[in-house]
């Protein structure tokens, strides 16, 4: 392996350190990523039960935000419950889009690595060649031994240059798919709450307008009476 590196010239060593930081973003990434630490199962439930209940308190929007990418954007919207539906949404949707920014943290950068990769392989190519060239100019082309130093390194760079970009390009469609579907996920569990409280208001308007009639029927037949 170290022959093959020194025979790669020192556009092997950029190449080196990209295969690295390509190889620590997909690992990172795909820990971080899983579906059950963004998007936890029953959590929206659960949440949904302590505001049914009337037991959510502020110790618990603190632990929820803490709990998950999920449970922080849910924590953001309990936290202006009382504030009205809009900003309800607004604060949501304004919270979203840092958790999205923070799922998609060094994705950027993996990109980038799967775009430069071959390009340093090709930077390699040229090198190889300029190489063999000079060596044919000074020592002619008699020995093909002359040449194989200039080719290998062109071949080397190439070919190491197209192992780092391809898994960090397939690395890099496959975790941004991840992060788009679970954001469209996190979203849907954003409406459920939304509309939960919704569905709360709407109870508790119909309540008070049954509670309403009664009274004011009974209230229309004492005028009568007098």
């Amino acid at each position: 392996m170290w022959e093959i590196i020194q025979a790669g010239g020192p556009v092997m060593w950029p190449i080196i350190l990209c295969s690295v930081g390509a190889a620590a973003i997909i690992l990172e990434r795909l820990w971080t990523l899983q579906e059950k630490r963004v998007i936890p199962r029953e959590l929206t439930n659960k949440v949904w039960k302590l505001v049914e209940t009337r037991t959510l308190t502020e110790r618990h929007i603190e632990a929820l935000e803490h709990n998950s990418p999920l449970g922080r954007v849910l924590a953001a919207g309990l936290a202006n419950r009382d504030k009205g539906r809009e900003l309800m949404k607004e604060v949501i949707e304004d919270t979203g889009r840092h958790v999205v920014h923070e799922l998609e943290r060094f994705l950027n950068s993996l990109g980038t690595i799967a775009a430069i990769t071959p390009l340093l392989g090709l930077l390699g190519t040229v090198t190889g060649m300029i190489s063999a060239f000079e060596a044919i100019t000074t020592q002619g082309v008699g020995d093909a031994r002359v040449l194989s130093g200039g080719i290998g390194e062109a071949l080397i760079t190439t070919a190491a240059g197209l192992i780092v970009a391809i898994p960090s390009l397939i690395g890099y469609r496959y975790l941004r798919g991840k992060v788009d579907m679970l954001v469209v996920e996190m979203e849907k569990e954003a409406i459920k709450l939304v509309q939960s409280f919704d569905r709360l208001d709407s109870r508790a308007a119909a309540g008070a307008h049954t509670a309403a009639g009664p009274r004011a029927a009974a209230g229309s037949r004492a005028a009568a009476g007098q």
